[in-house]
């Protein structure tokens, strides 16, 4: 006896749950005035004062913490001695020379070193590395500084450089050794080291300021704590890709556990930790004019008082100093990173180490023939250029012919554009946003990303900063809007033309480099201060991603589907728009998962032009020295920057899995 077949369960389309939720959203945020107000203005009396917290537990550890024999302000002196030790030594060898005692009554026992035999070493560095057109490369870039006038700071920020990379490498390599060791530290220390990337370097500028006082040393802690997580993350994953094949050959010849680490796992990844050093090295170069604020002096400080006078030519070629240096020492870790060693040579010392020798030679001989030539120790102030007067005065020009136009297109924009989204984002109920970020998670990625995205929605109100997170939101919504119709345009036409795709890269590398103080100056001269300044300074600042990632994504379409859509009679406009624009689509989302987050660290140095968002928040606290403010202000940012991170990588992640292309293609 055949039994009737039971009607088919109907399936609901996979966008009707996002209607419900959406519905619901517009309800609440409709009618929700009235019956839940709690839903729109987060009540006072439920806020966490956790800035009291924080700034109270600062002092604690100042005033009254003791561990064992010694008080925490004694640790404190202890680290900031370690710290200021190397460093003036390097300052001593590169700037101001071996002094004898302190202040205006201090006198130079030994000069600095000469200019010439500093870009020399660079240079033989360049030359073992590389080969000679590095060491042109090198020499170039500190030849550029030299003649430009920014010798002098140029070396005091190198000497921060010279102190903060081989700390942060060896801070950064211990933690990544410990996590790869143990999973369990490796999990505990995650969350800390995204903290590290995403919470705004003015935020631990506070209380670093607070435990440390202001000068060097405190500048040297601060780019330490910016810079050490890359080297952390590169050496964790660099040790736990190392081939099995070379540690059960290291087992078989009986390593013990520590000659397995140094003997055979470290070698094994050394390109790859070539990688991290890299990292930190040009993550403590973008530090320098933050850290400038309190009191690391060099080419920051330079930037930073030109902005403060709005000259911009100043301003420029400090900048493009921090360039110059940035492209030296860039270069050069990179051709460490992919040399490769040779044979060991024999014979005596110099035969073994000739480029030391020659080193050495160089500035023996530079130094002795600088007490009789004072043009080969310091480079000559008449032979100096500057093209600092000619940029002030173009962008003067560009004022006073074009006011009309630029006044009229920046109130189009604010008028039309950036008031009403701001008001739109200012009148949303904080319970149905974080409702809202909870359901997308949820479905992107599950509840655990569901619970983490409206947790941290949740804490920003609950820590009183919703409307200046906000404001922050609609700052960078706006900005990574503008950034992304730039650049994956550009990006388009870019990764179809390789000439072209060449001269775009030379470009966005160079913006990359900049400062980003450097982009505030033009701006703030053009537009004067507020919200649309800070767009343009963004946009500028966030849109190199944009195009690289567009370009990485459509490079990286099979070529054999390209072939098959031309097979079918596919146009190059329905090849571009059907096949590698979908394809690329993963990637493109990482660009602006990437722009995102240039966005939101360029916002916080926005808060110089009159922006009333978390950046300004974490400012103010800087200048009253209030850490728990920063700090609290800072950890909202960094909320906003990991809710936008997992959300992205979740739908780049879905979006890669409905194209078939796995998590390869990542």
């Amino acid at each position: 006896m055949e039994t009737a077949a039971l009607p088919a369960r109907p399936v609901l389309p996979r966008w009707s749950g996002w209607a419900v939720a959406l519905l619901a959203f517009l309800l609440l945020w409709k009618f929700g005035a009235g019956l839940v107000p709690w839903a729109f203005d987060y009540p006072r009396g439920w806020t966490v004062p956790a800035a009291r917290w924080i700034t109270g537990f600062t002092k604690w550890l100042l005033n009254e913490a003791t561990f064992g024999l010694f008080t925490f302000a004694e640790f404190t002196r202890f680290i900031a001695a370690v710290i200021d030790f190397p460093y003036r030594i390097a300052l001593s060898l590169l700037s101001t020379g071996f002094l004898k005692g302190e202040g205006s009554a201090a006198v130079q026992i030994t000069p600095p070193l000469s200019w010439v035999a500093v870009i020399v070493v660079f240079a033989l560095i360049g030359l073992r590395a590389g080969g000679w057109r590095l060491a042109a490369l090198a020499a170039a870039c500190l030849g550029f500084i030299a003649v430009f006038g920014q010798w002098q700071s140029a070396m005091v920020t190198l000497a921060s450089i010279l102190v903060a990379v081989p700390l942060g490498v060896l801070g950064g390599g211990a933690l990544g050794i410990l996590a790869w060791r143990s999973p369990a530290f490796e999990r505990a220390i995650r969350p800390v080291l995204d903290l590290m990337q995403t919470i705004p370097v003015f935020a631990y500028l506070v209380p670093i300021l607070f435990l440390f006082g202001f000068g060097p040393t405190a500048a040297v802690v601060a780019t330490l704590i910016y810079a050490m997580p890359p080297m952390t993350r590169i050496t964790h994953l660099a040790l736990a890709r190392v081939p099995g094949e070379l540690t059960d050959l290291g087992r078989m010849v009986g390593c013990s556990r520590r000659q397995m680490l140094w003997r055979v796992m470290v070698p094994a990844s050394m390109p790859a930790l070539m990688v991290g050093v890299n990292q930190v090295i040009m993550l403590s170069l973008n530090m320098v004019i933050i850290a400038s604020m309190i009191g690391a002096g060099g080419l920051g400080f330079d930037v930073l008082a030109a902005l403060r006078r709005l000259d911009f030519g100043a301003g420029l070629e400090a900048g493009l100093a921090i360039v110059a240096l940035a492209v030296a020492l860039d270069r050069l870790s990179q051709a460490f990173a992919v040399s490769k060693a040779g044979a060991i040579p024999t014979g005596n010392i110099v035969e073994r180490h000739p480029y030391l020798a020659s080193a050495l030679a160089t500035i023996l001989i530079a130094g002795l023939v600088g007490l009789v030539l004072p043009a080969v120790q310091s480079y000559p102030k008449a032979a100096e250029l500057s093209t600092g007067r000619f940029w002030s005065d173009v962008v003067a020009w560009i004022n006073v012919n074009f006011f009309d136009a630029i006044e009229a297109v920046k109130n189009a924009i604010l008028l039309n554009l950036l008031v009403p989204f701001k008001r739109f984002l200012l009148g949303l109920p904080w319970l149905g946003v974080a409702g809202l970020l909870g359901y997308a998670g949820w479905r992107l990625g599950g509840w655990r990303l569901a619970a983490l995205v409206a947790v941290l929605a949740g804490l920003i109100a609950a820590t009183g900063q919703w409307e200046k997170a906000m404001i922050t939101v609609y700052l960078c919504g706006i900005s990574v809007m503008f950034a992304m119709l730039i650049g994956v345009p550009i990006g388009i036409l870019a990764a179809e033309r390789e000439r072209l795709w060449t001269v775009v890269r030379a470009v966005i590398d160079t913006l990359q480099t900049l400062p980003s103080f450097v982009y505030l100056m033009p701006a703030v001269m053009l537009f004067r201060v507020g919200d649309f300044t800070a767009m343009i300074a963004v946009v500028a600042y966030s849109v190199a991603p944009a195009i690289r990632y567009t370009v990485l994504g459509l490079q990286g379409v099979d070529p054999r589907l390209l072939e098959a859509g031309r097979a079918m009679g596919c146009t190059p406009r329905q090849i571009l728009w059907r096949i590698k624009l979908k394809l690329a689509a993963p990637e493109i989302l990482l660009g602006l998962n990437q722009t995102v987050m240039f966005a939101l660290s360029m916002l916080v140095i926005t808060a110089l032009v009159g922006t009333r968002d978390l950046g300004q928040e974490v400012y103010i606290a800087l200048t009253k020295a209030d850490p728990g403010r920063g700090l609290v202000a800072g950890l909202a940012v960094a909320f906003i920057a990991i809710i936008t991170d997992r959300l992205i990588h979740a739908g780049a992640r879905a979006a890669r899995t409905r194209l078939g292309l796995g998590e390869g293609a990542a």
